[in-house]
Order: structure tokens, then sequence, then C-alpha cells
């Protein structure tokens, strides 16, 4: 592991010399790719500093022992000693997680597409809860959210909603709440009073970017359509609405959430793009292929990897065996507890795999 310290540090320093140089500073693209780099090494080279800092404490200690006699100052040298001592077990421990392989598409933002699962209306009442959850965890991120299409039910539930969350980071973040959600409280409609269990399935596909999925335009089927469901009466009065079909893979798309129909166009080709890029990503890794269907499964009831329990005011999520009584903060978008005990997990069992191989 220091080995490859090592050679960071330098490459740090190779990166840091260069950003600084004519040519670089002339190269907006060049200078960009740099500093990526550099962003991207800054956590680990300054934990690395840290421990050669605690390694040179230590040393200090250990020549102080040799030549000191004083027993009330070899108290003060055997303090700093076992200090640090423990500061780099501590430090060689974070430094193994730094190390560990990144996930390509941390840094980029996201899609999410939400679709109301079992329990008819009240599925989709919860969707819309799920969908405003989400939206307010944005706002305290200040990300950027931006609706591409959403299908209402008259009650004010969603059938289906996409949405692009952009900002720094986001997938790193909300990648984890991939799969089905399961709520279980009791409807306004329900007049004795009974539990009705429903369920909405969330998908988190990373963003593409405009040169890693090349799509011909004769591959493409392209409907519009009036639009349906809330929205006034233009919407219902102009084929706005714009279905794109990607006929060598037969995945389908729908925009209505715009009144112009080139908007809805635009929206609705970055959520196919943003489709195709996790297709192909799961046709190079079947692991991840099977992992993410075994996450999103197929809506029914028994599948889930969170359930929202109204009566109890708790929220559970059946990864990791986590249970916080805090359902009202968590709807209001509090899900940082949540996701950094994902993340946790997550580092451990990368950690683990790590040191088995």
């Amino acid at each position: 592991m220091f080995e490859k310290l090592t050679a960071l540090y330098d490459k740090y320093q190779q990166i840091s010399e260069r950003l600084v140089q004519p040519e670089t500073v002339g190269n907006p693209a060049l200078y960009r790719d740099l500093m990526k780099e550099y962003s991207q090494l800054t956590p680990i080279i300054e934990k690395y500093k840290e421990y050669l800092s605690a390694e040179s404490a230590l040393k200090e200690a250990e020549e102080l022992r040799k030549s000191e006699s004083d027993r009330d100052f070899l108290e003060m040298i055997d303090e700093q000693y076992n200090s640090a001592k423990e500061d780099m077990k501590r430090i060689t421990e974070e430094l193994k997680i730094l190390l560990l392989p990144k996930d390509p598409n941390d840094s980029r933002s996201v899609i999410m597409e939400i679709r109301a699962g079992a329990g008819g209306e009240e599925a989709a009442l919860f969707a819309h809860s799920m969908m405003r959850m989400y939206t307010l965890y944005a706002d305290s991120k200040h990300w950027k959210v931006e609706v591409l299409n959403m299908n209402e039910t008259e009650l004010g539930g969603v059938k289906e909603a996409a949405f692009s969350v952009e900002g720094d980071g986001v997938y790193s973040r909300l990648k984890y709440e991939s799969g089905v959600h399961r709520v279980q409280r009791v409807p306004e409609t329900e007049s004795q009073g009974r539990i009705q269990t429903s369920t909405a399935t969330v998908a988190v596909l990373p963003e593409a970017e405009n040169a890693e999925i090349q799509i011909d335009d004769k591959d493409l089927k392209i409907d519009v359509f009036r639009s349906s469901g809330a929205g006034g009466q233009h919407i219902n009065k102009t084929e706005s609405a714009v279905r794109i079909t990607h006929l060598p893979t037969g995945l389908v798309v729908e925009c209505q959430d715009e009144r112009s129909q080139q908007k809805n166009r635009e929206r609705a080709m970055k959520v196919l793009c943003s489709r195709l890029l996790e297709r192909k990503q799961a046709e190079l890794d079947q692991a991840y292929a099977s992992e993410r269907r075994s996450q999103i499964g197929t809506g029914d009831r028994s599948e889930r990897i969170r359930t929202y329990n109204f009566p109890e005011s708790r929220v559970s999520d059946h990864r990791i065996g986590l249970t916080l009584y805090k359902l009202d903060q968590i709807l209001n978008g509090s899900l940082d507890e949540i996701i950094d005990a994902l993340a946790t997990a997550d580092q451990a069992a990368k950690l683990a795999k790590e040191e088995e191989n």
C-alpha cells in the first residue's frame, strides 16, 4: 500500500507543477482534466501527509527514549509514542478506504425515475412523497432539480416521474436509493383504520455525457401525441408530448411535462441516453447487472430495500439492518444519516473483498 502511496505522491507533485505551466494554463481542456485528477488525489495525499507526520513523531519518540533517563520526561515521551502509534493505526485504515477503487460514475449527475408499484392510488401518493423527499434532499445539497416527465393522478399522486439532479458527486450519494421502497400507513379513505402496504420503485441512472452514447436517427421511432393528466387545458389541446422508441433495444421514453414539443424531445433523449449508458455498463459488468436486478425487482410488496412505517414513525433500511424513528425528518429530505450508513457499509464490504484478494 505504501509503495502505491509514494507513487501517487510523486504523481501529485508532477500534476501540481504542470498546472502552473503556460502550456497547461493556455489549454482549457488539459487544465480541466489535470485539475480533476488533482482534486481526486488531494484527499489521499493530505491523509498520507498526516501518516508521515505521525510516523515522524513516532521515530522522534523512539530516539528520545534511547538517550533520556529523566522519569517525568520519559512519561511524556511514552505518551507521544503511544499517541503517534495510535494515529498511524487509525490513518492506515482511513487510507485503505481512500485507496479503494472508485465507482467511475460517482462524480456524475443523475436521472431519477420513480414509479408507483403495488397499491393503486395509495402507491401513487407515496411515489409523490418520494419525489418530494428527493427534491428537498437535493435542495439541502444545493443541487439543481429539473422535472423531465411526470404522469400524475387526479388525487395528486404520481404514476411515474423522471427528473434530473445536477451537481458534484450526486451519483455517489443517490446511487443507494435504487430499489423498491415500501410504505405502511392508513389511507385517508380507510374508514376502519386498517394499515395498507404499498410500494414505489426508484431507479437512479448516471447521466450520460454526449460523447459516450452515439444514437443513429434511423434507430429511433418518434411519436407525438396530446398530453394526458394534470396540466390545464393547453397541455391537452396540443400534440406537444413525445414518445421515443429506440428500435435496437426496445427502450421507450415518454416526455410530456413541457408545452414545447422540442423541449420534450430533448428531455426524452436525455433520459434515453442515460438508460442506454446504464445498459452498456451492465453488459460490460454482469455482476453489476445482477445486483441491479436484485435491487430494483418487480415492484411487488414482498420486495423492498426500505420500509416507511407511518404508525410507528419508523424507517428501516433492510440491506444494513438500520432502523430510525425519524419518519417526518426523512420524508422532509433528511437522508444523510441513512446514506452515510449505506456508504460506510459499502466501503466495509469492498475493504473486506480487497483484503481477501
